[in-house]
């Protein structure tokens, strides 16, 4: 069988099986070209649209590593030392307090943390910022305390107390939405229009942005909730903000798959696009590199908020690290991914994987909650353990 009906047939699984997922999007490109664009599905249960390789997800985390191409191009530029307080460009970061547990009457305990943040531990998730549905002491003040829900793209959603000195250790969290106000307070332009000047137009991406485009709009895949029992509920209200107050460089993008794909190629190309150099290949090559200390260490997401997450983690077993920003998994994984690889994932079920030694990389889209779905999840797992069975095909000896 070729690549094409080892993948077709992973995506007619994922929708034909019970539980099921209701649509999927799958794309797997090499340096040049997607060598494979699958649709299955439907966009929404409640309405039967079938899913198009052209549909529009809400992706989610899968925005981080756009926004993180934004920060090392102020690098790049000289604008950005990654080592100085990230204050010097986001003012409002440098009057957060650490958290140091509740009193007896449940109210915060907060101190001054022992150092500045910079924009280095923002892109390696060690400033000691978390995401509710991750962290228990966020979750506390969220539920009791008023703390937003990042969904809702407020300021106070990221203006929240640290959860642990800067640099103590890696927690997966808000880091990249303060990332993207570094960028903002560096260019003086909202990160949106930061992204469209300096990452779209230069890879020749349209159908991406902060707020929908009427035709993105009617193109959106409906999100849906997982049930108990396996079946799955649409919630077609259920749509990140379109008049945000802050473009949330951590999670709040709109994109087809394809679109990103030429993201992807951009890393796969050394930081080159069709309509020119987005990053230099010295760059690429320190952005994939760990950045981790030893006391700094990958490790399981657990889920807090049943609804929005299950318990996650990449390759049980396998050690992880952090990158600019990116996941790295440092020994080969067992679907063939070789270690040193680079790739992340987006709350809602989206997974993409970038092997720059190979020369390929994949996307995963649904819109499924929790994260960690295990049918989206596993059907990803085996889309790219076909196509590392295909590397041949694909022209990798």
């Amino acid at each position: 069988m070729s690549l094409s009906q080892d993948l077709d047939a992973v995506l007619d699984g994922v929708v034909d099986s019970e539980p099921r997922v209701p649509g999927v999007v799958a794309m797997v490109t090499d340096r040049s070209e997607n060598v494979y664009e699958g649709a299955r599905g439907v966009r929404d249960l409640g309405t039967g649209v079938p899913m198009t390789t052209d549909s529009v997800f809400a992706i989610f985390s899968t925005t981080k590593a756009i926004t993180g191409t934004c920060v090392m191009q102020c690098v790049e530029e000289g604008l950005l030392d990654l080592d100085a307080p990230a204050k010097n460009f986001a003012p409002e970061i440098g009057r957060l307090q650490v958290l140091d547990g509740f009193d007896g009457d449940g109210n915060p305990v907060l101190r001054p943390p022992k150092r500045d943040i910079t924009t280095r531990m923002l892109m390696l998730h060690t400033a000691g910022f978390g995401y509710d549905f991750f962290n228990e002491n966020y979750n506390r003040m969220a539920e009791n305390h008023g703390q937003p829900s990042v969904i809702t793209a407020s300021r106070a959603s990221i203006e929240t107390p640290l959860l642990f000195d800067p640099g103590d250790k890696w927690e997966y969290g808000t880091n990249i939405d303060w990332a993207g106000q570094v960028v903002e307070g560096v260019r003086g332009q909202r990160l949106g229009e930061v992204m469209r000047e300096r990452v779209f137009e230069p890879l020749g991406m349209v159908d991406i942005a902060f707020v929908m485009s009427p035709s993105m709009a009617d193109r959106r895949a409906t999100m849906h909730l997982r049930n108990a029992d396996g079946s799955l509920t649409p919630q077609p209200d259920l749509v990140l903000t379109q008049e945000p107050d802050v473009h949330m460089g951590g999670h709040g993008l709109y994109s087809t798959v394809g679109e990103y794909m030429k993201f992807i190629r951009m890393w796969l190309n050394d930081g080159t696009g069709p309509n020119g150099r987005v990053l230099k290949k010295e760059t690429v090559e320190a952005a994939v590199t760990n950045g981790l200390q030893d006391h700094q260490k990958v490790v399981m997401l657990p889920g807090v908020i049943p609804w929005l997450s299950n318990d996650a983690e990449f390759f049980p077993g396998l050690s992880k690290s952090w990158s600019f920003t990116f996941m790295i998994n440092d020994e080969d994984a067992p679907t063939g991914r070789p270690a040193g690889a680079i790739g992340w994932a987006g709350l809602a079920n989206l997974y993409y994987w970038i092997d720059r030694a190979n020369g390929f990389g994949g996307f995963w889209g649904t819109q499924i909650l929790p994260f960690a779905d295990a049918v989206s999840f596993t059907g990803f797992m085996d889309m790219e353990t076909a196509t590392y069975g295909k590397k041949v095909e694909i022209g990798v000896a």
